[in-house]
């Protein structure tokens, strides 16, 4: 059966069918996938009955496995964190605010993998901004405001002690395990404008979050341009909607990309295995 990619009907993202990820993927095939990956930016497999080692060895065609800091991988695996939240669970719901995977590391992430194992009937959608066209469309004011400016990116906010994700998170039962560290305060600047190692293509970098300041920026002025960007990089004229199916794997290109979590599915338990694909 033929690789079959049949776009989302929104400003990007394709599904793909005509394969079976349980089975190894020959070269030839994975390169027109990873095409169509740099062209569409998220791709979704439904209909995939994969397990761990199958996951792992999908990843692996796209780049090296990434170091996914603060999240302790799922028991006997190195590279497979759990995105799980229980039914009764009532913790914030992770990762629901915009961002791109470990912006603060020293080379991010290319991309991440994410395979749903038990997804509920209703709500829990990933969204996702288009950080090629943010840019693209930005004025030209906003622009000249960003050209040549470094951010500096921090876990601090999330993952130290004292932040979102630290120890007054862990007591109060979240499922997944994360680890919080005073490793998250370390800094790390990157271009506010990025241009893809593959595809030539100029994006944003980043957004407020991970992103605490901007270099040569007093806080309040650095402030009030993140605030600028993050209004425009977020429009839903950017965004893409995700909606999850049980045994569908999803795979996004980090470096284009903005992604959040959502919630409205309270009742229902949650889990989903990721991999992430690092940086050649």
């Amino acid at each position: 059966m033929p690789l079959e990619i049949s776009p989302s009907g929104q400003p990007f993202a394709a599904s793909v069918t005509g394969l079976d990820l349980s089975q190894p993927v020959s070269p030839d095939l994975a390169e027109e996938i990873r095409n169509a990956w740099l062209e569409h930016h998220v791709l979704a497999f439904p209909r995939q009955s994969m397990s761990d080692d199958d996951l792992e060895r999908f990843t692996l065609l796209f780049g090296p496995f990434g170091d996914d800091p603060f999240i302790a991988p799922i028991p006997g695996r190195k590279h497979i964190i759990a995105v799980k939240r229980a039914a009764d669970e009532t913790a914030p719901i992770f990762a629901e605010s915009w961002h791109t995977d470990w912006s603060f590391q020293t080379v991010p992430p290319a991309g991440t993998c994410l395979y749903g194992i038990t997804i509920p009937p209703e709500g829990g959608d990933t969204l996702f901004a288009n950080q090629h066209l943010a840019l693209e469309q930005m004025p030209d004011a906003l622009r000249q405001k960003l050209e040549g400016r470094y951010a500096i990116h921090s876990a601090r906010n999330a993952y130290a002690p004292s932040g979102f994700y630290g120890e007054t998170d862990r007591a109060a039962g979240r499922s997944m395990d994360i680890r919080p560290s005073e490793d998250a305060d370390a800094t790390q600047r990157h271009p506010l404008i990025t241009r893809h190692p593959e595809t030539g293509r100029e994006a944003l970098f980043g957004c407020a979050g991970y992103i605490i300041g901007i270099e040569d920026m007093d806080q309040a002025e650095s402030w009030n341009l993140l605030t600028e960007i993050y209004r425009w990089q977020t429009q839903p004229q950017f965004q893409y909607r995700h909606r999850w199916q049980q045994n569908m794997l999803l795979m996004w290109d980090n470096r284009s990309l903005l992604h959040m979590a959502t919630g409205g599915y309270k009742g229902h338990d949650r889990l989903l295995h990721r991999t992430t694909i690092g940086s050649n």
